[in-house]
């Protein structure tokens, strides 16, 4: 999934303080999504009630998850028939009117969230995350969802890996052991040398980068500006951005495919809305890893709807991955507690 909002996991606390940048490390359903209330206060609950919060906010990140599947599954429909850069245009227009909405809603309504001390890195950032859903898009074309979704899953070790030189953070050996079972789960799908390696493979990789660089930058504007500012500008500047190639490639739908169309941005939305409440209920991190179920959901909609074929190289590469990144939440978690 790849989905157009701001703030990667963890960034529900990016209010008040960054998080360190393996928190931003979680599955694509809950990293590309934006915390627009942190959610605090939950642990000033009683128990039982945190506990009911808890359980409601894992049930509702799972349906999320769901619903990114779906979500994908309409963009490979769409992006198979018509120019991705339309079909993002079109998505990314009704998103950033659900953008202002939220934004209208909030303290000081549209000109505070506009209101940016690092104008330039937000409009990076949004171009950044349009640009790589539009190349998700031809990957998902290209490749399947199921073989993209399995080599996009590693951009959280890639956010891992990059926080040293770009952050100045210490990645200790156990997380760079984690970043090294990851992309032996990379090799183990492509298969180098086997003859079977599709050239298509590197468009996820690539997509898998721009993310990973996507959650550094948000991690360095989380110091100037609060999360809704964050999530201004990536609709804002994404939906300008793609306009610019959407506008040039505008292509005649047909009148069966829009249902499919409405469908993509309501998704996009009650996502996006879902994940938001999510957050409200419960911390960000503790939900991490009940995100990767959508590889589960698009898996299900690649064989059911698409025909695709999950090949025993790609269940067994991508099942490595996910574990190394499970183990990098896994410390992130240990050294929060540890530093609290």
């Amino acid at each position: 999934m790849t989905s157009d909002s701001s703030v990667p996991s963890g960034a529900s606390d990016a209010v008040t303080a960054p998080a360190p940048a393996e928190m931003l490390a979680g599955p694509a359903a809950l990293a590309a999504s934006s915390p627009l209330t942190p959610a605090a206060g939950v642990t000033t609950d009683p128990q039982p009630a945190r506990a009911d919060r808890q359980m409601l906010a894992i049930g509702l990140m799972c349906a999320v998850s769901f619903i990114f599947g779906v979500q994908d599954a309409l963009s490979r429909h769409l992006s198979a028939n018509y120019s991705p850069y339309f079909v993002v245009m079109l998505r990314y227009w009704f998103f950033a009117a659900f953008v202002l909405a939220i934004s209208a809603r909030g303290a000081g309504g549209i000109r505070a969230a506009a209101r940016t001390r690092r104008p330039v890195m937000q409009i990076a950032r949004g171009l950044l995350l349009v640009a790589e859903i539009v190349v998700m898009q031809f990957s998902f074309v290209k490749l399947g969802l199921i073989g993209t979704h399995a080599l996009f899953t590693a951009y959280p070790l890639l956010v891992v890996a990059l926080s040293g030189p770009l952050l100045g953070e210490r990645v200790g050996w156990r997380r760079w052991a984690a970043v090294a079972a990851g992309f032996a789960g990379i090799l183990v799908i492509l298969q180098p040398g086997s003859g079977v390696l599709s050239p298509w493979a590197v468009l996820p990789l690539v997509g898998s980068l721009m993310f990973a660089l996507y959650g550094i930058m948000t991690r360095l504007v989380s110091r100037d500006d609060p999360a809704p500012v964050s999530f201004f500008w990536t609709g804002i500047a994404g939906a300008v951005g793609i306009s610019v190639f959407g506008l040039a490639d505008i292509t005649p739908m047909a009148a069966r495919d829009w249902p499919w169309m409405g469908a993509l941005c309501v998704t996009a939305v009650a996502g996006h809305f879902l994940l938001i409440r999510a957050y409200e209920l419960a911390d960000a991190s503790s939900l991490q890893p009940f995100a990767y179920t959508q590889l589960l959901w698009v898996s299900v909609l690649g064989v059911l709807v698409f025909g695709e074929r999950i090949a025993p190289n790609v269940l067994i590469g991508g099942a490595i991955i996910v574990a190394a990144g499970l183990i990098t939440w896994w410390r992130a978690q240990r050294r929060s507690r540890e530093a609290g």
